[in-house]
């Protein structure tokens, strides 16, 4: 009977904490540097080039920031490549053949208030790389640069559930 007790809390209290950190994990530190792209609108052409730019920016600062250690590195090393950060955004949008413009800008940036995943994130100025293609009326995507949690991909169209389970909890399963 103490045996099952034991084990009953102990799933319990594995179960509790991986729903625990599956809320943390959507936590932003306060030294962070954002990522945030929108659209010129919700027309198709633009969402898709939005993703376009998105996928291209983001392999880029992967490559610069890969082996930074720290976010003063982080900010030298994206103020060292802006000029090349700007030439990919429109690399992708000439082999698009996007007739509209863009701007990109690094620095302190607004961001609407956002509720991902049961998580609200309130709007305000943060540091970030921010593009913005044509009028800028779209939906946005952002995700966090540095340190990188791009994998928590915040866009309001994003239906891709991510899932992060612990070996004990695989554990618990396999076997209850």
């Amino acid at each position: 009977m103490k045996q099952i007790v034991i084990l009953s809390i102990l799933i319990l209290f594995f179960v509790g904490g991986v729903y625990r950190v599956k809320s943390e994990d959507l936590l932003i530190p306060k030294e962070a540097i954002r990522l945030r792209v929108v659209a010129n609108s919700d027309k198709e052409i633009d969402q898709k080039t939005k993703f376009k730019v998105t996928d291209s920016i983001q392999d880029k600062i992967y490559e610069l920031l890969k082996n930074t250690t720290g976010i003063d590195e982080a900010r030298k090393i994206i103020n060292d490549n802006i000029d090349l950060l700007d030439k990919d955004v429109k690399r992708v949008l000439t082999e698009e053949k996007y007739p509209l413009s863009y701007e990109l800008k690094y620095g302190l940036n607004y961001f609407p208030e956002k509720k991902y995943k049961g998580v609200t994130y309130e709007e305000g100025y943060y540091e970030s790389i921010l593009v913005t293609l044509g009028e800028g009326k779209g939906k946005n995507w952002w995700c966090v640069l540095f340190p990188p949690l791009c994998v928590m991909e915040a866009d309001e169209t994003d239906t891709d559930e991510k899932e992060y389970k612990f070996f004990i909890q695989e554990l618990i399963e396999k076997y209850l």
